[in-house]
Formats: C-alpha cells, structure tokens, sequence
C-alpha cells in the first residue's frame, strides 16, 4: 500500500518545488517572438538576475542546463591550450573540469577531497608557485551538489590576490544562487554561472552566465568563438532574438519572471536567512538521529556546509531502500547519491542527500524530516531520538 496521495514533496538538490504562480505563468498561449510585451518581460528579467547575482555587469541567457552552461563559459574565455586551476570539492568541480579538458583546454585539479571545502591557503600557495602566470582562470563551485561542500568565494579570490596573480575567478552558482549568500561583484568574481532548475524555482532549461570587464577584455577572441555560444550579441542583443541566437524559450521566460516576482518581493538578505534556517533545522535533525545510529552529516564545519543541500553519510545502512521507501509509500524524493560509487560507500548504497532549495516553507520541512523519520523507521535503520524537536526548536527561534 502507498499513502502517497496527496502532493509529492521534492527533497532534491534540483529540479527544485515550483511555486503554484510559476506553473500557472507557463499555462498560456504562445506570444509574438518578434516584439510586444515579451521583449520588456526579458529585460526585466536580465535586469532582476543582476539583483540576485549582485552584480552590475553583463548577463546572458541560454537555453541550456548546468553543463550548457559550463560550455558556454568555457567556450568564451578559454582558447584550445589555455590553462585554468580547478578547486576539487566534489562531483560537479570534476563535471566542469572535464568539459574544459574535452573543449581544449589544460585543466589542474586542485583536491580538497570530498568532505571540505577549498582552503584558500593552499590555493594561494599553489598561485604563487605559478610564477609564469600559467593559469588564465581559477575555477570553483560555490556549492557542490554531489558533496555539498560550500566554498568560501570571498576569501577564494582574496587568494588570488594575495598570490598576485591575475587568473580570472570562475564561479559555479547553479545549486547556490538564490539560496546562498552571493555577491559577484563584491567579492570579485569575474564569470559566474547558473541555471534555473533550482533557487531560481523553474523548470530545467534555462541558463544563465554573468561576466565583468576583465574577463571581457581576457577572453578567447570572438572570431573564435561558436555562434551558438558566442556571449557577444547575448549580452548586448540589437535584436530581440539575439538574446537566445535564435526562437525565445516563451513560456520559460514567463516562468522565470513569475519566480523573479516572489524573490524581489521577498529580497536577496531574507532569502539568505531562510535558506540558513532550514539547512540548520536539517542539520540539528541529522546530528540528533546520528546519537543512535549510522547518519552523519558529510560536511563536519558547520561553516563549509551548503545552505541549499545537505549530504547524508550512512555507513553499513541501504540507504537505497529508504529512498525508494520514501518515493514508493510517502511522496517524498531524496537526491541520488553522486560522486559516492565507490566501494567504501557500498557503492552510493550508504549515502543519500536531502535538497532544501528554493521554494520551502516550514511545513514542507518539518514533514519531509518527519517522514525521513518513519521511513529510517520502516527501513530498520537505527537513529536517535530527538531529531524533530531539535528541528522545531530552530525554525521556533528564527519565527
């Protein structure tokens, strides 16, 4: 018997839950792609994701997902033979990497493992080492989705400067932005992507990349560049179509303007904090039933830890059948484990991670928490007590 029938809950790092006013935005007919009111609906769109990326520079638009996207950057600054150094906190870093080495480019791994953060020390020390100035980018994500490391992008590109070294600083914000305390141009990022299927609380299928003069003026040279992923004319469109080289992904758009209307009117610091407030309440719940069993949280610093996903350890549990447990009887999705194939994690079998991106409100959490409960319950897996109380207790305090 399943008693999933009322609405499912979506507890994974993306596609993240869709606000009603998002689905009712895309239940329209198709508009005019050659003018009218869709063409100012872009503007305002490009004009709010600066407000979110917290920067006055340049904004594209792809139609694409997170790996679209990573093309996208790296078929802009990075001629065949470049170099960059990749801050290794996960699955995506190494995803990124590859892409870059596949499109031409010497990419470095730099290895932080895959329970930490980048240390900006070991950066510096690798910068300065690079007296020849070999590296044009360093490249990192915010948060890494497989791991949900969060790395300190501040003090990431204070490295770079300490180093005195002029690489540009490259950003993965596709499971961060909207969720995470961002700021690009404050802190000095030169290229940040990211895409719409998580904070930003679309459906997949948009994507989108921000850069500042400096990666501009550094970039492969535009006669190089493929049409399709050129951010010349995206940046500055003469024409409308020219925001999307080609037909306007219509009713993505409208989606995107319905989720821009929630985030402004909730604004950038309060999102911050709510997304602080229920991965805490996530953490407090993880570290109470740990007393008593096998699950611990993966990023031990609670400093390192992402505020949009949290990875769940679960040495000698099958974590696979709590999953399905949870999607089959109760309506609720946990993301898959990535990066974890392993022999020392039964191959994925012990890990399991919990999203808490976007669209959530205190009932979602606490019922998605409670329900993790019964299903650790119904799978045999031992935990300790308290869990739901220490979550409470968080979100009663930040009320």
């Amino acid at each position: 018997m399943t008693l999933s029938y009322g609405r499912d809950l979506f507890l994974t790092p993306g596609p993240s839950v869709m606000p009603d006013s998002v689905l009712a935005a895309m239940m329209r007919p198709a508009p005019n792609i050659y003018g009218g009111p869709l063409v100012d609906v872009t503007a305002s769109i490009v004009a709010d994701l600066k407000t979110v990326a917290g920067t006055a520079h340049q904004a594209t638009i792809y139609i694409a997902n997170g790996h679209g996207i990573w093309e996208a950057a790296v078929a802009n600054v990075f001629a065949p033979g470049d170099a960059a150094l990749m801050l290794d906190t996960g699955n995506f870093a190494k995803g990124w990497a590859d892409v870059a080495r596949r499109l031409g480019v010497k990419v470095t791994l730099l290895p932080f493992g895959t329970d930490k953060a980048a240390d900006p020390a070991v950066l510096q020390q690798a910068l300065a080492a690079d007296t020849g100035h070999h590296y044009k980018a360093v490249m990192c994500t915010q948060t890494d989705t497989s791991t949900s490391a969060s790395n300190n992008i501040a003090a990431i590109r204070a490295a770079i400067n300490a180093a005195n070294h002029p690489a540009l600083l490259m950003v993965d914000c596709v499971a961060s932005l909207g969720c995470e305390h961002f700021e690009m141009d404050a802190w000095g990022v030169d290229v940040m992507v990211t895409a719409c299927q998580k904070g930003l609380m679309c459906p997949p299928g948009l994507a989108y990349m921000f850069f500042n003069d400096k990666a501009a003026r550094v970039a492969r040279p535009q006669a190089e560049r493929s049409p399709y992923w050129d951010w010349t004319a995206r940046a500055n469109p003469q024409r409308f179509y020219e925001y999307f080289f080609g037909t306007a992904p219509t009713h993505l758009l409208y989606a995107q303007r319905a989720a821009l209307d929630l985030i402004m009117a909730e604004g950038m610091p309060a999102i911050w904090a709510r997304h602080h407030v229920f991965a805490s309440a996530i953490w407090a719940a993880v570290q109470a039933w740990g007393t008593g069993g096998p699950l611990r949280l993966n990023i031990a610093d609670p400093a390192q830890r992402s505020r949009a996903v949290t990875t769940v350890m679960a040495p000698g549990a099958d974590c696979n059948a709590l999953r399905n447990w949870l999607s089959d009887k109760a309506g609720v999705t946990l993301g898959v484990p990535l990066g974890f194939d392993l022999p020392e994690y039964a191959q994925g079998a012990n890990v399991f991670r919990i999203g808490h991106m976007g669209h959530l409100n205190p009932p979602m959490v606490l019922g998605g928490l409670a329900t993790l409960q019964a299903g650790l319950t119904a799978c045999g897996i031992p935990f300790g007590a308290g869990a739901l109380d220490a979550a409470s207790a968080i979100i009663a305090q930040a009320g």
